[in-house]
């Protein structure tokens, strides 16, 4: 296992899925997480969500597969106290545990100029959303006026799988859950019909 190739970490559970995640962190309540974006069942970003929110004793190091801006944005909103791709060395993860032991924030050198584009970047206050992109926006609509994934795809002129990805994307960067809490926050920010 690569932790074990790490000194002075102990590892003290493992998961397969988002849920036992919780499971497990919930009954150790461990210092430190290392958790996958792409956990089957509950995703690594809604776990993370909630171990800052109920566990705050506990930090997360999130590992992804994708040099992603959207995810690493969406992790580190959702309380992630690091971040690295998938591949990292067992050197560069040590360093990073060490890091967040500490106190600090990491995040890999890939995701490194986005970090600072993000926090460089003028705010459009006029739009509601503004992490979204506008086709993410539109189907974001499209969602608070009731039609299924269909229709949006009809009506956008897209495949349903290409529907789903993007509200995969808004699900993650909007931090929710499910499309009816999509269409409920896309309304209260003047949203759909």
């Amino acid at each position: 296992m690569l932790l074990d190739l790490i000194g002075e970490v102990e590892v003290v559970g493992e998961a397969r899925t988002g849920t036992e995640a919780l499971s497990e962190i919930y009954r150790l309540r461990p210092h430190l997480a290392l958790m996958d974006v792409n956990m089957p069942g509950t995703s690594g970003i809604e776990v993370t969500k909630t171990i800052a929110t109920r566990c705050p004793g506990t930090s997360v190091i999130m590992l992804s597969m994708l040099e992603d801006r959207d995810t690493f944005l969406a992790a580190m909103r959702a309380g992630a106290r690091g971040y690295l791709v998938k591949g990292a060395s067992s050197e560069d993860i040590g360093q990073a545990i060490g890091t967040v032991r500490r106190g600090g924030v990491v995040f890999g050198s890939e995701v490194a100029s986005w970090a600072l584009d993000y926090l460089n970047k003028p705010r459009e206050s006029s739009k509601p959303f503004p992490e979204l992109t506008d086709r993410e926006r539109a189907v974001l609509e499209l969602v608070a006026d009731g039609l299924g994934n269909a229709s949006i795809a009809r009506r956008l002129g897209l495949s349903i799988k290409t529907v789903r990805n993007y509200l995969s994307r808004i699900f993650a960067k909007l931090q929710i859950a499910d499309r009816t809490e999509a269409a409920v926050q896309a309304r209260r920010a003047g949203l759909g019909n």
